[in-house]
């Protein structure tokens, strides 16, 4: 066990996430599936499931001790997409695709690549998710019924708003605005032991349970949106979805895009969990777990799973050592269908609107936005682009289109830390063996130094220094002790350069080449196509090699 453990710590840790996943695991079903769409389980059920399902297996087989796995606020608008396009088995498809390649994500061990995605991309779309999900939030808040819900279109969702204004429902806004102010100001009590999204939901399902609101003042309930018996009073029995083929390739996009989500946000929680803990995660583990939740929760009807930062913190914050607490948080999720699953009928839309609108509050990183005009300007771009696509079409397209604009500034910026110069005798280097300062480099030799990764970026410098030299010389020496990688464009750039000399008659001398690019060079054969005399560990012995090229040449 680790030190501090105590089973009493584990019990309460594990309940209060319990209950602080309650109300949010409702909200985000229902904000994830859509009113009149076809499902196994009612919307607030699947969100249900999926925490109790999800977090179990997460917990219990993931790569991190103190994790918390369930829906999350950041897969609504994908869900929303999937849905609209294919429909709930399209979503089923899609979130069991996602699993699998979750795993294969962690068989292939890639979980470390994971957060080498740029910051800029998962700002811009988390930032992004939170505007679209307060938006979606718009009908329940202000108490619209109606039968046709809001368009997906960006678009067309402003003047459908507008257009239905005269249908708010100022009991339900008012209902809304108390729910967000108690979770707001409820902190401030200190009574952590109860969450402040428990507090505004229980107190407005009792209010509107005594007052009679729902039916005296048309506040809409889970009960008179989704039925009486919305949740059921167990978990339901497995059921194998029906897979249709054509699909998949249609889905593999949003699969993707689920799978990648829901591998940033769970490794971004594991190390937030690693820093408040101590403790160290597994990643490739971490990987393989969220993408089992991801196979098995479609199978009770569940939503896309994957690792809670808050709720990750909150189980750590109340004492949590061990997965014994996320084991029991699931636990209690299921103690609290099995006991009060009528009562669900009660809660106001309202209450849940004003619990996701938080989330989206919490999630979103606005921080950032007031940073932009100290950014780089291609960070800021890149952040806002994302952002943009995420709001106004989709996390799919936002995901694609931002990791194309930072891959093309790596590009740019690779480009510009590598230089690529010409040795003159002026040059002074650390070591004596290497220094050119004072030692004659004889006519028809040249000199350049590389200095940084010679990768896809910097390839087209060297084309550059070379096409500005007036005469070709007879001897080229490329000192690489400055250079620590190559890549595939590079390794073309020197087959180009090597190309070019002898076919003029001239010989390419490598000096002080280092274990990456010798291993590249040697992978792809070219060590015999330049020669072996021609691979020189220092600049001495490159000039002396040099000197007996110039002999041979005579």
């Amino acid at each position: 066990m680790p030190p501090g453990f105590s089973l009493g710590g584990e019990v309460v840790a594990g309940v209060t996430v319990g209950l602080i996943a309650l109300p949010l695991a409702l909200a985000l079903g229902i904000a994830s599936i859509p009113v009149g769409t076809a499902t196994p389980f009612s919307a607030p059920a699947l969100g249900i499931f999926t925490a109790i399902i999800g977090g179990l297996i997460i917990s219990v087989f993931g790569g991190s001790r103190v994790q918390i796995g369930g829906p999350t606020a950041a897969f609504i608008p994908i869900i929303l997409m999937i849905i609209s396009e294919n429909g709930y088995g399209g979503l089923v498809m899609a979130t069991m695709m996602a699993g699998i390649i979750l795993i294969l994500m962690g068989v292939t061990r890639m979980g470390t690549l994971i957060k080498f995605i740029p910051w800029p991309v998962t700002s811009g779309f988390t930032t992004g998710i939170a505007v679209a999900i307060m938006i979606t939030q718009i009908p329940d808040s202000l108490g619209f019924h109606l039968v046709d819900s809001m368009p997906r279109d960006f678009f067309e969702k402003f003047p459908w708003i507008v257009g239905h204004l005269h249908l708010l429902n100022p009991f339900s806004l008012g209902l809304t605005v108390v729910c967000f102010a108690v979770i707001l100001l409820w902190p401030k009590t200190n009574i952590h032991l109860i969450p402040g999204s428990i507090v505004a939901m229980l107190g407005a399902t009792v209010f509107v349970a005594m007052t009679g609101w729902g039916e005296a003042h048309h506040v809409a309930t889970i009960g008179s949106k989704f039925g009486v018996h919305a949740i059921p009073s167990g978990l339901p029995t497995p059921l194998l979805p029906h897979f249709d083929w054509h699909l998949v390739s249609k889905l593999i996009g949003p699969a993707t895009a689920i799978a990648l989500l829901g591998s940033i946000e769970s490794l971004l929680s594991a190390v937030v969990a690693d820093g408040l803990s101590g403790d160290r995660h597994d990643s490739n583990t971490e990987l393989i777990a969220q993408g089992m939740a991801n196979l098995v929760c479609p199978i009770f009807g569940g939503l896309p799973v994957t690792g809670a930062i808050a709720r990750t913190s909150a189980n750590i914050n109340n004492g949590a050592k061990t997965p014994l607490a996320g084991i029991i948080h699931a636990l209690t999720l299921l103690g609290i269908i099995l006991l009060a699953a009528r009562w669900a009928a009660y809660i106001p839309m309202a209450a849940m609107s004003a619990v996701l609108i938080m989330v989206a509050l919490r999630m979103g990183e606005w921080h950032e936005l007031n940073r932009l005009w100290r950014m780089p300007l291609s960070d800021a771009l890149v952040l806002l682009t994302t952002m943009g696509l995420t709001i106004v079409f989709d996390l799919v397209l936002a995901v694609e289109i931002g990791m194309v604009l930072a891959s093309i500034l790596f590009i740019k910026r690779v480009s510009e830390t590598t230089e690529v110069s010409r040795v003159t005798t002026e040059d002074m280097l650390e070591r004596p063996e290497q220094i050119a300062q004072g030692k004659e480099i004889p006519d028809g030799v040249l000199v350049y130094r590389i200095f940084g990764p010679f990768l896809f970026g910097a390839a087209e410098k060297m084309e550059d220094a070379l096409s500005s030299v007036d005469e070709w010389p007879k001897v080229l020496i490329l000192r690489l002790n400055l250079v620590t990688a190559m890549d595939a464009t590079g390794l073309n750039a020197l087959e180009s350069i090597v190309e070019r000399m002898r076919h003029k008659g001239s010989v390419v001398i490598l000096s002080g080449i280092h274990f990456q690019p010798l291993q590249m060079l040697m992978k792809a054969g070219f060590i015999d196509v330049i020669g072996r005399s021609n691979f020189c560990a220092t600049f001495d012995d490159s000039l002396s090699r040099a000197i007996e090229c110039l002999d041979t040449q005579k």
